[in-house]
């Protein structure tokens, strides 16, 4: 159980004042969301946390740079203990106007059930 955070919004308390907390296939989307958009060096104690997908934003979109950033998002979510090994995750990627589009499906390994995050990158 952890607190229910997705990146760059703010802490949400419950109905009785406290902090809402989440857990199972939610705090698994949540971790992998905050690991793909952590720049590394963001965390003092942890310099190589993160894939820093937002440092991509306007770059110039060329194959390489697809097949790059994706393997750095199949490589940074194989550090979640909540990603299965197999099968392994799937991700597409788009970019429009600078923006990337991203579309993982993965299988969550607790449940084995399969997990689809779908998430924009933009300034």
């Amino acid at each position: 159980m952890d607190a229910y955070h997705y990146f760059s919004n703010d802490l949400v308390s419950s109905n009785v004042g406290d902090l809402l907390t989440t857990d199972g296939l939610t705090l698994s989307q949540q971790r992998i969301l905050r690991r793909l958009m952590t720049v590394p060096g963001s965390y003092i104690f942890h310099p190589d946390y993160g894939a820093g997908l937002p440092s991509y934003i306007g770059v110039p979109f060329t194959v390489q740079l697809k097949n790059l950033i994706i393997g750095l998002i199949k490589q940074q979510m194989y550090l979640e203990e909540s990603v299965a090994k197999t099968p392994p995750p799937t991700v597409q990627l788009t970019s429009n106007y600078g923006a990337l589009y991203v579309n993982v499906e993965y299988t969550e390994s607790a449940t084995r059930s399969i997990v689809v995050l779908t998430f924009k990158v933009s300034v």
